[in-house]
Formats: C-alpha cells, structure tokens, sequence
C-alpha cells in the first residue's frame, strides 16, 4: 500500500461528496467526538442541531476539527481532517441570509434533519428541540490517501 498527501481540491471534493464527519471538540481539557451530518461550501462545514453539551461546549470553547473518510478497503481510502472555528448563526436579522443559505444546503441532503430534531431523552429528561444552525469555518485541510501497491 502506498500513503500520500491529498491536494487541497481532492481533499474539498471528498467534503462535498461525504455525509457524515467526526465533530472534535474540548471542554475543561477533555476531548469529544460526535458524528454529524453536514454540507460543505466554500471553506464552511454547515450544521443544524439543537441545544445541548455540544454546542454548549464548542461555545465555551469554539475551536474545533472535523474529520472525514471514504473506507472503501483498508488498502485504499481517503482521510480529510480540517481544523477550524465553531461560528453560531443565531436568529437575527444580521445572520438570517446565512441561515438561509446554511438550510438550503443541508435540506438538500436526506433526512437532514436527523438525528438534530427527534425527540431524544437525556439522563430521564426529554431535551427541549429549539433548533440552530452552525457552521465551521475552516482555517487548515489536510487529506491522505492510501492505494494498494
């Protein structure tokens, strides 16, 4: 198996082509990854959700990294890592275009939706579903590649 660095546009186009990355963030030194579904445009990662520990925790603390892969055998795979800054895009007039925007890339993916707005029980307590819309701006994309020899 060959190992090599992926350019910039190879390592973009695996973003816009994927659903799902790994979400990393910090709180009081230690890390956490979730899932999430997302859509990528131009140097963004956008995002819905609801409130709770995550975006309480990259508000705290918003710098953050995403990872991204396509495993198709062990010997031939892509890995995007892109490190960035958390960036809410609260419900007001300042922010309602890039909300817009935000919502018309994920709605074009299926069930975008989920898993941000189903009902979800936390610890024996229903979380409240006041939806959001975030994005990760991002400062450093970095990819590999493997292929078989």
């Amino acid at each position: 198996m060959l190992i090599e660095s992926m350019t910039r546009q190879a390592s973009i186009e695996l973003l816009k082509r994927a659903r799902v990355a790994r979400l990393g963030y910090i709180h009081d030194g230690q890390p956490y990854i979730v899932p999430m579904l997302f859509a990528y445009d131009v140097d963004y990662l956008y995002r819905f959700s609801t409130e709770g520990q995550k975006i309480d925790w990259m508000r705290a603390n918003p710098r953050v990294c995403g990872e991204v892969d396509d495993l198709v055998t062990t010997e031939q795979w892509e890995t995007v890592i892109v490190l960035g800054r958390y960036e809410e895009l609260p419900h007001t007039e300042e922010y309602e275009a890039a909300r817009a925007h935000a919502h018309a890339l994920i709605q074009k993916r299926p069930a975008w939706w989920e898993p941000g707005y189903v009902k979800t029980i936390v610890e024996g307590k229903e979380r409240p579903l006041t939806i959001l819309y975030f994005r990760i701006r991002i400062a450093e994309i970095s990819g590999r590649r493997g292929t078989p020899d």
